[in-house]
């Protein structure tokens, strides 16, 4: 079977002011899924296209694909200043494929996943797959090509009659095989935002806090822990196949657990492999110590993103008691001569002059290579910002939500944009999106 891939997203700007193209690591981990030996396989990436549509159709036009899957990244870029819908380019690329093949289209990617009844019905594929779906659609390619039913696979989502049925059961991947990136444009990705992805771990979407951690727990937040001599050897592959150094650990909180990280530093230490790597860190005191800070920095580690305090998942009402563990965790970052940034929310619900004040003033007392400010919430479904909005009437049901939808705390709501303008003007180093 000829099997299409195509990656449709194409926002790369970052925090108003940086450039940053993310390689479209999940599909190339679903084209590492597919057998070689019983397809052939082509990948269509339309980050650096001119003319995605016409390149769309052209490729299709060549290759006769009897299978197309389509990765949908985001749902938005996330700017409260400068909201960009993202499913309407998907939409168009399925629908000029229509014109072209009647080969089934199949739609999945983390923004599908997250409302995927919703995103079927805007973007009408033939089929999705919510969840992973490295090895649900490598089946799906296998039933289709013997003529099987696939409605029982994990994660499917189909049409049946009026209704769009979504099997409850998600998808779901170890990560076993390594991504397949010989069609991608490497050496453009190489110059591009911080880095080619590698996957460390994914999370349950439930992370512990500073209040709640502690060791016994600190790896029940995750869903997929690959091993480390995997993830080290995909690193090594990338620079030997690719003379690529330049990397971002996918892993939302790189210190937890932290054995396992320590562990995953001294195996890039003793691999010699001199990456330049980025990652997210968890700013919770009880699982960053200075050795860890140390280990990073020795692995290759030169920057590392952590996330401001939250007024609305945290139990702690004292906003400066908030700050305690952020503001420790950044001193560590300082003393070991890591550089790290900060993206601070503002305008999230409880908002007020005061709190505002005090997060500038946080802001201003360390020093961030970066500072990233961002205006309102995006509303995502499931989420206690979610239920506010209902009961608000900001929106009327979570369906909504493909669409960008912020949330700003009515209180600073009138003057929130101008004032950060006027301070993020005074700060090179602060960035508002």
């Amino acid at each position: 079977m000829r099997i299409l891939l195509i990656a449709t997203n194409r926002h790369h700007q970052l925090m108003s002011r940086m450039e940053a193209r993310p390689l479209p690591i999940g599909l190339a981990y679903v084209a590492g899924h597919l057998d070689p030996n019983r397809h052939t396989i082509k990948v269509l990436d339309l980050m650096f296209s001119t003319d995605y549509l016409a390149d769309t159709e052209s490729i299709v036009r060549e290759y006769q694909p009897d299978l197309i899957g389509i990765s949908i990244r985001n749902l938005d870029n996330q700017s409260y200043l400068d909201p960009q819908w993202a499913l309407p380019v998907s939409r168009e690329v399925v629908q000029r494929i229509r014109s072209i093949t009647r080969a089934p289209i199949v739609c999945g990617g983390p923004a599908f996943s997250i409302l995927p009844r919703e995103c079927f019905g805007f973007v009408e594929p033939d089929l999705g797959i919510a969840g992973d779906a490295g090895e649900t659609f490598a089946q799906l390619a296998d039933r289709l090509e013997e003529g099987k039913p696939c409605d029982d696979l994990s994660g499917l989502v189909y049409r049946r009659g009026d209704e769009i049925i979504v099997q409850e059961q998600q998808a779901s991947s170890a990560f076993p095989r390594p991504p397949r990136l010989e069609e991608l444009d490497m050496a453009k990705y190489r110059q591009a935002g911080f880095g080619i992805a590698i996957l460390t771990k994914l999370g349950s979407f439930s992370y512990p806090t500073a209040n709640t951690y502690n060791e016994e727990s600190g790896g029940d937040a995750w869903r997929v822990i690959r091993p480390i001599e995997g993830v080290v050897d995909e690193a090594r592959e990338m620079k030997q196949r690719f003379g690529l150094r330049k990397v971002f650990f996918i892993d939302n909180s790189f210190n937890i657990p932290l054995p396992h990280a320590k562990s995953l530093c001294q195996s890039l230490i003793e691999a010699d492999l001199k990456l330049h790597w980025n990652t997210c860190l968890a700013p919770i005191p009880q699982a960053c110590d200075a050795e860890i800070i140390g280990l990073m920095k020795r692995a290759g580690c030169s920057l590392v993103i952590m996330a401001g305090i939250g007024g609305h998942d945290d139990e702690t009402t004292d906003i400066e008691a908030r700050f305690g563990p952020l503001r420790e965790v950044g001193r560590l970052c300082e003393d070991g001569g890591l550089h790290y940034t900060i993206s601070q929310y503002f305008g999230e619900p409880g908002e007020t002059r005061e709190t505002v004040e005090s997060k500038l003033a946080f802001l201003r007392s360390l020093q961030p290579a970066m500072a990233n400010l961002r205006i309102g919430v995006r509303v995502m479904p499931g989420t206690p910002v979610s239920q506010l909005a209902l009961q608000e009437g900001l929106i009327a049901d979570e369906s909504q939500l493909i669409r960008p939808v912020f949330y700003i705390e009515e209180a600073v709501k009138d003057w929130i944009v101008d004032y950060l303008e006027a301070e993020a003007a005074r700060n090179p180093r602060w960035n508002l999106f």
